[in-house]
């Protein structure tokens, strides 16, 4: 990808589609203030939207998730973050996970989302693995506005799905949640019994470091006094 002037209005573009069928689990690392199900609400003065979340011109809830756990925490926990030079793995400060959550939900309804999980894939909507890969404030910008006109040539997209760039054998997605929001009962159930509902406390350190230890990374513990 090229951040350069040219809109992606420009392109046409021709999505590969993959179907999430009713019942499919998933995992979400997400604020302790929304609910395991709840979209997060569009917020013009938000300090740090994510990849694909909504503009002012087209202002979407979303709610990202994962196909399994560990890339659920991965996705969000391991950005940017190097390996300790000491102990050869990655270090997440206990900032970072403080009134934060994992749960674990399930899909009520079949899922029609925006397939990025292939060069091939990428290249339908004009992209290349860049839209995935580069980090901070300035390229979401792009990749928010691309985004958009992804949602506004494919009207029917219910969220978009591509490979995990911390755990590149899973997938992560977004969700948007105006697509979905005629669902009865809501798009998704909450499975409570997987969930780790506080991963700043002791107990959830020591779960959420039993799922990061493949990935060679570990919340650090905070000083207790």
């Amino acid at each position: 990808m090229h951040e350069d002037t040219v809109s992606p209005s420009a392109y046409r573009f021709r999505p590969h589609w993959e179907v999430l069928p009713a019942g499919t689990q998933l995992w979400r690392l997400h604020s302790s203030r929304f609910a395991a199900v709840e979209f997060k609400p569009f917020g013009p003065d938000d300090r740090a939207p994510g990849r694909f979340h909504g503009t002012p011109e087209d202002p979407y809830p979303c709610l990202y998730a994962a196909t399994d756990p560990e890339t659920a925490l991965a996705e969000t926990l391991l950005r940017s973050v190097s390996f300790d030079l000491e102990t050869s793995t990655r270090v997440v400060p206990w900032a970072q996970v403080r009134g934060k959550s994992l749960n674990a939900v399930r899909t009520r309804c079949e899922l029609r989302v925006v397939s990025l999980c292939s060069g091939a894939a990428l290249a339908a909507v004009c992209q290349d693995n860049t839209l995935l890969e580069g980090e901070g404030a300035e390229h979401y910008r792009y990749t928010r506005d691309w985004a958009r006109e992804i949602r506004a040539q494919a009207p029917e997209a219910m969220g978009m799905i591509w490979g995990s760039r911390r755990n590149p054998s899973q997938r992560a997605l977004v969700l948007f949640g105006d697509r979905l929001a005629d669902v009865a009962d809501g798009p998704l159930e909450a499975l409570p019994y997987r969930s780790i509902p506080d991963l700043g406390s002791p107990d959830g350190i020591k779960e959420a470091n039993q799922l990061l230890e493949p990935l060679y990374s570990a919340i650090k513990e905070p000083i207790r006094r």
